[in-house]
């Protein structure tokens, strides 16, 4: 009999899948994990198309191909005025997850300390905790979700190693503010604290907000690691590309496990969406073609009984029903995919001690007909 100590002993599966079979199982209309429903763009399914008739078929370089990675320096230039160089400091990757994945293995010890705030992506914590490092959780609460610096830095210790940030935030929505950065900045000053930030939803932000990435400040740039998605950008979440900046010094790190990881990223995808991103300005387009998603979604679910918290980024809705139910968020989310037909996700899930304020997470990366039989069944709740 072989005996086995687990190193993630207290980790099940994902809420995603879990309420995603449940979905599926019940017919239910599944606004619960994060992907589109509607098609890809016709004029990137033939670039890839052509790439992989033009034989581009083997292995890419293993930091990406130099095209993408030339087009990705470009635009963190335009956006945020910052000069990643494309060969030093700009790693292709296999998705956002393991971007972050590979950022904590290539800088977390045993015993390091890793301050998050949840609600956070599931990832971060097992992530933390399978490569020997202590995280220590910040909890938020709605309707807003702000942070109290001045709360935070009394978590700080000798062993704080680094800080994850994750704005536009998966799953409430909110946004980092200017103020927000300007105290991350007095807080890490004079530290060698890390940031790892988390801004796949970059171009997902409404209301002519800027996006604070910490590429625009120099003090944080020049301790921080990036993640940001194409899967986000082109809605193409299952082809699993993204992409990682850092410094140099930190980059080389980050390098040294990408290799021993996955080595390198599909190659004709890589080639596809570098000559889609050639001739096609998609950047400025998502904002708006997501918040005539999101006001659409939120004039619906107006009609329901829901109580709808701030979104300001993200391609997601939180909502409350606190104020007519007491039950378990996770209870309501099984209830209301298997007798209403809608599968959400509750919020208790990105809490490290399961913190319940009656929240669910909707996704509205989906069609407006998607989204109108969803709500006309959630207004029978």
């Amino acid at each position: 009999m072989i005996l086995l100590n687990s190193k993630l002993p207290s980790v099940g599966t994902s809420i995603f899948t879990v309420m995603s079979k449940l979905a599926q199982e019940h017919n239910a209309i599944n606004l619960s994990q994060g992907f589109p429903d509607y098609p890809v763009p016709e004029k990137l399914i033939n670039c890839v198309t052509e790439a992989l008739k033009s034989g581009h078929n083997q292995y890419a370089p293993m930091s990406g191909i130099p095209a993408l990675r030339a087009l990705v320096s470009e635009k963190i230039n335009q956006y945020y005025q910052a000069n990643y160089d494309s060969e030093t400091e700009i790693t292709i990757t296999a998705g956002g997850t393991q971007a972050i994945f590979t950022a904590l293995a290539a800088t977390i010890n045993a015993g390091d300390e890793v301050i998050i705030f949840e609600p956070a992506y599931d990832c971060y914590s097992p992530a933390v905790k399978l490569l020997g490092g202590l995280v220590k959780p910040f909890e938020l609460h709605g309707p807003d979700y702000e942070i109290d610096w001045d709360m935070v830095k009394k978590l700080f210790s000798a062993n704080t190693k680094m800080i994850i940030l994750n704005s536009p935030h998966n799953p409430t929505g909110s946004v980092l503010s200017k103020k927000d950065i300007d105290a991350l900045i007095k807080l890490t000053k004079n530290t060698d604290i890390l940031i790892l930030s988390d801004e796949v939803y970059e171009h997902i932000i409404f209301d002519d907000i800027k996006h604070q990435s910490v590429a625009l400040y120099p003090e944080l740039r020049e301790r921080s690691y990036i993640v940001a998605s194409f899967g986000k950008l082109l809605h193409t979440t299952g082809w699993k590309i993204g992409y990682c900046l850092a410094p140099a010094k930190l980059m080389l790190e980050f390098r040294k496990v990408h290799q021993f990881n996955v080595f390198s990223v599909n190659t004709p995808m890589q080639v596809g969406i570098a000559n889609y991103l050639k001739s096609e300005n998609i950047y400025d387009e998502l904002s708006i073609f997501f918040q005539q998603k999101r006001d659409l979604f939120r004039s619906l679910l107006s009609q329901t009984n829901f109580k709808l918290l701030p979104c300001k980024g993200s391609y997601f809705q939180c909502v409350s029903y606190a104020h007519f139910s007491d039950e378990k968020d996770k209870d309501m989310a099984k209830r209301l995919t298997i007798e209403h037909g809608v599968a959400s996700i509750p919020v208790s899930a990105f809490y490290t001690k399961n913190t319940d304020d009656k929240i669910l997470r909707f996704c509205f990366a989906k069609s407006q007909d998607t989204l109108e039989k969803a709500v006309e069944r959630l207004m029978k709740v």
